[in-house]
């Protein structure tokens, strides 16, 4: 049990027990209870701590964006967050993550599974792992979701690996574009679809009835003769998916009956669209979302900044600060902040010093990423980097470590463990947490 989930329930038990309302206590305990989540905001490209969380005004490193205050004293974001600095006391900044891989490709598995690229086995994503281990039970909704996905990273997707097709998240495409303008909440909201959830228009119900029923009496034959757990994993995927259309949870993917003010202060592009439809799943019970920003709305401008990094970061900054702050908002105001960790990361940050093409390179040896709710301990700063950014002078955090936190600010346990393909245990996360980023 968490620090703060003890001290809550001991004072208010031995409160109740001396005014004879324990059993009201234990009912409204229960009934408060909520499932929790984790929603991933993948920064694909690796985003510039410099221009962003990081920042060095007074080293020429800085470049041309100046900072401004947050609502906690002496934490200063870039002048392109405005909507993120009034709610740094929901954030925990963390500025020194490090690591080794400089490759997008092994850089970003190493962020996603806690691994370096090219072992025996295929380990899980994160989310993935988050997925299983919040989601034991076979729900009509699938335990995660990702949306706006690109490949741009990885010529090979970092799959569910060992842990199998159930765990495989649903991928959310853009069915329709944004309308390009000067301010990301302007024009016509991206569409989001899923199409694995629509029937073609010529095939009815009694006859999309027939087809199911067909391929119900030949997986029933095939399976007879096979005892294999992955093929009965795939066969209950294609279950959940037939479930899922004709249950009237598909729903939740329908944007369309949100208030338009709302959809545009979270941002008309994939991004902003892709954090309010986090929110909705999350609010009906998935696990794990992840919503990927790589490239702006605004001229398509992309994280990977080696030429005119500035003006990228600025467009993409915006997008993030609209869709990120708004998110945090909306899960506060429903009261479902506590019960969701959101992280922002990429696979790694960009060179403090400013190439000739007025550009940031790769830069894996120190970068940041933010946490906020679930049991996240907000509004503070951890690690630091020295003044020119180019070395980390306190608190390193590897991957490992930060993935094994983020577990624990979500209440997975990164000690236990999952059977590999092997039959091994292995653990969620083999690393301890930082404790001094969550409660």
């Amino acid at each position: 049990m968490k620090r703060r989930n003890f001290l809550h329930t001991t004072v208010a038990t031995g409160t109740a027990a001396l005014s004879g309302l324990l059993p009201n206590l234990a009912t409204a305990m229960s009934s408060n209870q909520r499932k929790r989540a984790c929603i991933i905001l993948w920064m694909s490209g690796g985003p510039s701590q410099t221009d962003t969380f990081d920042m060095k005004p007074q080293h020429e490193n800085g470049g041309e964006f100046s900072e401004i205050a947050t609502n906690v004293p002496g934490v200063r974001f870039s002048e392109h967050l405005p909507g993120l600095a009034k709610h740094a006391d929901k954030l925990a900044i963390v500025r020194t993550l490090t690591s080794k891989e400089g490759d997008h490709e092994r850089g970003a598995y190493l962020l996603q599974t806690g691994e370096k690229m090219g072992g025996p086995i295929k380990p899980p994503a994160l989310r993935s792992r988050l997925g299983h281990q919040l989601s034991p039970d076979r729900t009509t909704l699938p335990p995660l979701v990702s949306i706006g996905s690109d490949s741009f990273v990885a010529a090979r997707p970092i799959g569910s690996g060992f842990l199998g097709p159930r765990y495989q998240p649903m991928d959310v495409a853009v069915a329709g574009s944004a309308s390009p303008g000067d301010d990301i909440r302007s024009g016509s909201p991206a569409s989001l679809s899923v199409n694995a959830l629509s029937r073609h228009s010529t095939i009815n119900e009694s006859r999309w009835q027939r087809r199911f029923q067909l391929w119900e009496s030949f997986e029933n034959g095939f399976l007879a003769q096979r005892q294999n757990n992955g093929l009965r994993s795939h066969r209950g995927t294609y279950e959940n998916a037939r479930d899922l259309m004709s249950s009237g949870q598909a729903d939740v993917f329908d944007l369309s009956g949100e208030p338009e003010t709302l959809r545009h202060r979270y941002g008309v592009g994939t991004f902003g669209q892709g954090c309010l439809l986090a929110r909705r799943l999350v609010e009906a019970g998935v696990a794990c979302v992840e919503v990927t920003l790589s490239r702006s709305t605004i001229g398509g401008s992309s994280w990977d900044s080696h030429t005119q990094n500035f003006p990228a970061v600025e467009n993409l900054s915006r997008e993030l600060d609209a869709g990120f702050a708004t998110l945090l908002e909306d899960l506060s105001s429903r009261g479902l902040l506590e019960s969701t960790t959101v992280v922002c990361m990429g696979e790694f940050g960009r060179t403090p010093r400013i190439n000739a093409n007025a550009g940031r390179d790769h830069f894996p040896r120190a970068f940041a990423g933010v946490l906020a709710g679930g049991d996240v301990a907000m509004g503070q700063t951890y690690g630091k980097t020295s003044d020119d950014g180019m070395q980390i002078v306190d608190n390193p955090v590897s991957i490992p470590q930060w993935l094994a936190t983020i577990c624990a600010a979500t209440g997975v346990s990164p000690n236990d463990t999952v059977m590999n393909e092997s039959g091994r245990p292995v653990p969620i996360v083999d690393a301890d947490p930082i404790e001094d980023l969550y409660v």
